[in-house]
């Protein structure tokens, strides 16, 4: 009878062992398995519950080690926009299960454990929890504009809120009155050189007029008080001579020319000299000006390396006007702007083709030659392709004409050129700024016109966006002291030989301030 019971016992010893083992097999495939249903995650912790085994941890650290990349981050955006939902439900944020609310399962504890084997399976648990805890949030800055990519920092970034770019550029605005009084002044002047130059027997005979700059791009901002123009010169059969790998900067000779050449006074050694056929040309405006009736208007003094002639017309508004002398070749472009005009996703590649059709110029802006300047050379001068590209600037042909749909491409250039126009005013009394100007910002516009070539990326319900997209690009040239010439690649504007390294620095802590906390310098001044 005894050696009855004891059979009896020993047989139902062996199918409780029998049945554990089904239990734990069940545990491990609950866990291991993907999740295919909402149930599946709470059949899973209750199966830990029951069983919690150093297995676990194990099976969990194999599944994670076969996730891909791609899953992992996944995980990490669900976690976050679950913990996200919980606290705007006013729910704890933590010690709750993401499903259902109810409270997170206690550390399972297996019935009547040896010591080392619940110590080994405290710790595996722990290591468990610590695996499937959700990756810490990065501190995000409250906006009210939805973020989205910012292509020139590489990084998902918020858009600053609290400042009202409408507002702004409504104060920027050009009044039509003003811009009359103004225009009228200065074709008043400009029409006075130009006909002088053209009836004087002078090298100067054959200049006509090319009007260029902000002004006549429709990009002025605050008042009409700055204008740019060109006084062209035609010069045909000249040959380039690149100077020490610029891709800017020329000597300009002339080939044969049996009709004998009228600018022969200003060649030395075959080369035409920039600064005496300059020298010559401010004289000849600076003896203009004083036969101009009805106008107070004088000639500033002349800036070191600059290539302009500028008046200024003290009445009846204080109106400043640089007048370039530009030599004119129909020639090809040259060989360093070839991989330049970087449009064929934005404008097309047969508008890039018709425009380097068009003539290209030369100015009398010396190349650096060490603390000084290389006076006989002439830099490449696209400023009328320039003014062509921003006038046209829609990837279809009817952007911001009057039937078709708007753009806020011009509105961020204007905001990029107050922000400058803003910061030179705070900080008039420091030098870190003097080196930049509005050619740097519009370089760095363009660019981000052709990394973002579409009109729908430009909507005007986006500015502020567009706006920070563009601020965001220009940043990362000061940090990286990059920043190329749209037109000749290899010609880096922010090289420490033109700027240095202090100043950019200097920049970029002011605008980084301010696009922080909503440009507050744009109600300044």
């Amino acid at each position: 009878m005894e050696s009855q019971r004891g059979k009896a016992t020993r047989t139902a010893s062996k199918a409780g062992a029998a049945t554990r083992k089904v239990s734990e097999r069940s545990t491990r495939v609950a866990v291991t398995e993907p999740r295919e249903s909402p149930a599946a995650p709470r059949a899973a912790q209750l199966n830990v519950g029951k069983c919690g085994s150093v297995r676990e941890s194990r099976s969990l650290q194999t599944q994670s080690a076969r996730d891909s990349q791609e899953e992992l981050q996944e995980r990490a955006l669900g976690a976050r926009s679950k913990k996200a939902s919980l606290r705007a439900q006013g729910a704890p944020p933590s010690g709750v299960s993401s499903t259902d609310g109810a409270e997170a399962p206690k550390p399972p504890v297996a019935p009547r454990p040896l010591p080392t084997r619940a110590r080994s399976r405290r710790e595996g648990g722990a290591r468990s929890a610590r695996e499937q805890r959700p990756a810490p949030e990065l501190a995000e800055v409250p906006c009210s504009v939805t973020p989205a990519r910012v292509p020139s920092l590489g990084v998902r970034e918020r858009v600053p809120g609290g400042w009202k770019p409408r507002a702004v550029l409504d104060k920027l605005r050009l009044r039509r009155q003003e811009i009359s009084a103004a225009a009228e002044v200065v074709n008043r002047v400009v029409d006075h050189l130009l006909r002088r130059l053209q009836d004087f027997d002078s090298e100067f005979k054959g200049v006509q007029l090319l009007r260029t700059g902000s002004y006549y791009e429709r990009v002025k901002i605050s008042a009409p008080n700055e204008f740019d123009v060109m006084f062209k010169l035609e010069v045909p059969r000249i040959q380039l001579e690149e100077y020490c790998s610029s891709g800017a900067h020329y000597f300009v000779k002339f080939k044969r020319n049996p009709k004998g050449n009228p600018l022969k006074q200003f060649v030395e050694e075959e080369i035409l000299s920039a600064s005496k056929m300059l020298s010559k040309f401010r004289k000849l405006i600076k003896e203009d000006i004083k036969n101009i009736e009805g106008i107070d208007v004088v000639m500033e003094k002349k800036k070191r390396g600059s290539p302009a002639v500028t008046l200024c017309i003290r009445k009846p508004e204080e109106i400043s006007v640089d007048i370039i002398l530009a030599l004119e070749s129909k020639s090809s472009w040259p060989a360093s702007t070839q991989e330049g005009l970087p449009i064929d996703n934005w404008l097309g590649a047969k508008v890039r083709k018709k425009l380097r059709q068009q003539p290209f110029y030369l100015v009398p802006k010396h190349a650096k030659n060490g603390s000084g300047f290389q006076e006989q050379t002439w830099r490449l001068s696209f400023s009328h392709i320039e003014k062509d590209i921003l006038n046209n600037h829609g990837h279809s042909k009817t952007c911001c004409e009057n039937d078709g749909v708007k753009c806020c491409r011009k509105d961020c250039l204007k905001l990029m050129k107050y922000l400058l126009e803003q910061l030179k005013k705070k900080f008039d009394n420091r030098k870190e700024l003097d080196k930049f100007c509005s050619y740097h910002l519009k370089t760095a516009f363009l660019h981000v016109c052709t990394q973002d070539p579409l009109d729908s990326q430009w909507h005007p319900k986006d500015l502020v966006f567009c706006f920070d997209n563009c601020v965001a690009f220009f940043l990362k040239c000061l940090r990286k002291e990059q920043l190329e010439h749209y037109f000749v690649p290899i010609v880096n504007l922010f090289s420490r030989k033109y700027i240095d390294k202090i100043s950019k620095e200097f920049l970029s802590e002011q605008i980084e301030y301010e696009r922080n906390n909503g440009f507050p310098i744009f109600n300044e001044f």
